[in-house]
């Protein structure tokens, strides 16, 4: 679900493009050559007939984005450019594979001068932090895409936009590639606008990295396949556990601070989970309609459950909502996992309803990985429009995919914003469908009322 109205599309570009591209492409559709991609090739933002016919007349003014690709003139002279690379936030499965791609299209394809990697995220951009950035090859990355992690480090916080763009300047960089998430996009705005303000010729690219699914204009995000397909392993694990066991109750507790793709995806892809919680969709512990007593009901029926909770789901039930943040800006969640398994333990002891609780957290385990198959097509696919974007002169971009395609998606629309489940959508119907659980489950007479 997107928040607030379509954002502007319009791309920033740094100026004239002279320079021919040496990528031999073509515009031709019958010489078995792919083709050079135009500017004003777009993909719309809604495919939908209804959509279409609300904006047919004015066909040219729909909403759409610009199509990512390689263009035929560059605004750089390839050969002559530095280029950087840095990697922010927390973990994800793909990193070094979108660090692999771009250092081989920048070597392979445009044969780019150099080619730095900014060491333990926005802190190495900064010379006075004293972590020297390091020179990235080819032979630098050649089996980095089977290992998990990023060989660059990362790390969170705000670092002095001024000396971060001093540093490029100093180093001489033309295209600087940021890996990260909103955090992330935040800074390298920020960045973008210090270069615009000094009149420089320095091209900003962002690769949306978040393992929660959660960049709006961005239909999913690499790293997010990969977990959800792991966290299936979980949801499988906690089954067994409860199966084997009287009343045995399985929780597994998932990534998704602000939107529960993840937990969603993994528990119907797992078949498995009978209860799922999402911070899109409240829920209450007590009352008539309330998860204790679906529990006691789902129990004396089959005498095993499985919940699946994301991080963020149920931050309301705290007596005391933490207002502690993060070095990102993020407010640290209380953990709702343990809550829900201590809630449930305390309330059954209390009636002396036999029960056996099983816990499972792969968070960190699944954050680490390296990705599956499907992923690394992505993460490649990803950096070679990275590379294209930047070497055409575009900047203070992200690159997306939106309607199965790449797309050039400006910062500006998308920072400070998360996508979030739609309730009222297919995905979630689908979640409905294979636990069984009501839409809402509480007692708030508005809510049952809509719910009906």
């Amino acid at each position: 679900m997107l928040q607030g109205i379509f954002c502007n599309t319009e791309v920033k570009t740094l100026g004239e493009c002279k320079y021919k591209s040496p990528i031999p492409l073509s515009y031709r559709d019958d010489d078995f050559v792919a083709n050079f991609v135009k500017d004003d090739e777009k993909v719309v933002f809604n495919a939908n007939k209804s959509f279409i016919q609300d904006h047919i007349k004015n066909f040219d003014k729909i909403p759409a984005f610009e199509v990512a690709g390689p263009r035929k003139f560059l605004h750089f002279n390839s050969s002559e450019v530095a280029c950087g690379i840095v990697t922010c936030g927390g973990l994800c499965p793909g990193i070094n594979n979108v660090i692999r791609g771009l250092v081989n299209e920048l070597h392979y394809w445009y044969k780019c001068k150099k080619i730095y990697g900014f060491k333990y995220g926005y802190k190495g951009m900064v010379k006075e932090n004293k972590i020297p950035p390091i020179e990235l090859s080819i032979k630098t990355v050649e089996d980095i895409h089977l290992k998990g992690g990023t060989i660059l480090g990362s790390s969170r916080g705000k670092q002095d936009v001024k000396k971060m763009v001093d540093y490029l300047e100093e180093l001489n960089i033309s295209i600087l590639f940021t890996i990260g998430g909103d955090g992330t996009m935040k800074g390298i705005y920020d960045i973008s606008e210090e270069i615009e303000s000094r009149g420089l010729d320095i091209s900003v690219i962002g690769i949306p990295k978040t393992i929660d699914n959660d960049i709006v204009f961005v239909e999913h995000t690499f790293g997010y396949q990969t977990a959800f397909s792991s966290a299936v392993e979980a949801i499988n694990s906690a089954h067994s556990e409860a199966k084997g066991a009287y009343n045995g109750i399985g929780i597994v507790k998932l990534m998704g601070r602000d939107s529960g793709y993840i937990t969603a995806a993994a528990s119907i892809a797992s078949g498995e989970a009978n209860f799922v919680l999402v911070p899109e969709i409240p829920f209450e512990f007590e009352g008539e309609r309330g998860l204790l007593n679906l529990l006691k009901a789902r129990l004396k029926e089959k005498q095993h459950v499985v919940i699946v909770v994301a991080e963020g789901a149920g931050q309301n039930l705290f007596k005391e909502i933490n207002t502690e943040k993060d070095k990102s800006g993020n407010i640290l969640y209380n953990d709702i996992g343990l809550y829900v398994k201590q809630k449930i333990k305390d309330s059954f002891e209390s009636i002396g309803f036999e029960h056996t609780l099983k816990y499972i957290d792969p968070s960190y385990m699944i954050r680490s990985l390296p990705p599956i198959p499907i992923d690394s097509v992505f993460c490649s696919n990803l950096a070679q429009n990275a590379v294209h974007a930047g070497m055409a002169g575009k900047t203070e971009i992200l690159i997306g995919y939106w309607n199965r395609k790449f797309t050039h998606v400006p910062l500006r629309s998308v920072i400070g914003k998360r996508k979030k489940i739609d309730v009222e959508g297919d995905f979630w119907l689908g979640v409905i469908l294979s636990t069984g659980q009501p839409r809402y489950m509480g007692n708030n007479k508005t809510l049952l009322e809509k719910t009906k």
